[in-house]
Parts: structure tokens; sequence; C-alpha cells
């Protein structure tokens, strides 16, 4: 028997068949050095690739016993895959890791070692510069609105957080886009959850390029934002009101 908790780990791939090997050597080689968790499942999620990631994944799974693969028929994008996860989850914590290999072990296995001491362990990029200066600009855009609008001070929202199952499957997943876990964080800090924030390094792509900025992604982002808005601060606020006025 072991104390230790344990954790799900999904992992999304769209055409990442020269990234998605290294990907699950990094996620085991964190979880043995941060030696944090009794038991693991690793979900990998083939999201409509049109290369051989899926082969690749289905390698991985006949030789590692805790990995399975989910083919999903048609490109769905980081949120679905998300969501689909968390209701597949069946461990204590949930993470996901993208399958472009970008997270090197080091950088995993810090943020496991994390792990209990909060409800959320948030990830930040401490070496923004190995990304492109136009996702940098965007990305603090996109931090500076996100801290503005829901009286919250992160330093980062769209990294490989870890949280609490429980709570992630009590959480209205209601986007699918690429700002789902600002969606997340934002609903389960301002209901009391508590969190501590890691910076770590990341590593560029060995292949292939970054699907963020793809149109149906920065749209998709917007309407995330203001769908959050509404719920958080307008339809919350005229629930209390009410509580208010009825007492």
């Amino acid at each position: 028997m072991t104390n230790k908790p344990s954790i799900s780990i999904i992992v999304p791939c769209l055409n990442e068949e020269g990234n998605l090997k290294g990907a699950i050597e990094s996620i085991k080689e964190a979880l043995k050095t941060a030696d944090r968790f009794g038991d693991c499942e690793i979900l990998i999620f083939n999201d409509g690739s049109t290369d051989n990631t899926g082969q690749v994944a289905e390698e991985i799974s006949r030789a590692e016993k805790n990995v399975k693969v989910i083919d999903n028929p048609k490109n769905m994008g980081f949120g679905y895959n998300y969501t689909e996860g968390v209701r597949l989850a069946s461990k204590d914590y949930t993470i996901m890791v993208p399958g472009d290999n970008e997270i090197p072990a080091q950088s995993l296995a810090r943020i496991f070692s994390n792990v209990g001491a909060a409800d959320i362990v948030i990830p930040y990029t401490a070496n923004p510069e190995v990304r492109k200066f136009s996702r940098r600009v965007v990305s603090k855009a996109f931090v500076a609105l996100i801290n503005t609008l829901f009286g919250l001070n992160l330093v980062y929202y769209n990294g490989t957080c870890v949280i609490k199952s429980a709570l992630l499957k009590k959480v209205p997943l209601k986007t699918w886009g690429f700002a789902y876990m600002a969606a997340i964080l934002v609903r389960l800090i301002r209901s009391g959850a508590s969190y501590t924030e890691v910076g770590v390094d990341i590593k560029p792509r060995a292949t292939g390029t970054s699907k963020a900025f793809a149109p149906k992604n920065v749209l998709s982002v917007g309407r995330a934002i203001l769908t959050l808005f509404w719920d958080v601060r307008i339809k919350d606020r005229d629930r209390v009101r009410a509580v208010n006025r009825d007492r």
C-alpha cells in the first residue's frame, strides 16, 4: 500500500509524429524524478492527425500498460481533449501535457514536486525568449486582460496546471478553445481554491509548428472570454444581489 496520490496525464496530439515519443519519455522521467505519485495513467488523444501520430501512439500503448489512446475522427482542439480527458480521468490529480515535447523532463518534475502544496499547481514560462516575439506579446496581453477583468494577479494562464480531479469534475467546462485553462482557473480561484505558481523552462519544438494562432483558435478565445465574463461578473453578481435582497 502507498499513501502517495495518483495522477491522470492527458496528452493531446495533432500531427506530432516526431515529438510524441519524446513527450512520453519526458513524462516518465519526470514521474520517476519527482517520485510524488503512487500510480498514474496517460491518456493520449490523437486529435485528427493526418500524419503517423496515431501509429506512434498505438506503439506506445502496446509497450506501456498505463497508456490509453483515444482517436478523434477529426480535429477537436485542446479544450475538447482536456474536457474529455477530465471526464475519463480516474486518478487524484489531473494534468495536460501537450504532445509537442516542449516541456523538458526537469520542468515537469518541478511541477509534479509541488503537488500537494495547494489545490492547483500553476506553472509559468520562466524562459519566454524561446518563443517568437509576436507570441510573447499576445500572451502578455491575454494575461493582462484576464487579470483585469477578473481581479486576479496570475503570471500565466495557459500552462500545464496540475489540479485536484475532484475539483475539476465540478467545474462547468464551457469552452473547447485555447482559453479553456484560463476559464477553469478563474472559476476555481474565485470560488476559493488554493494555488501555487511555479516557474519552469520550456524548449523549442523539435518538429512541426504551433497551432495556437490558427484563426478558429483566436475566435474561440474571444468567445470564451465573453462567456466567462458573463458567467462570473454578471450572473454571479446578480445572484449575490438577489440573495442579499431576500435576507
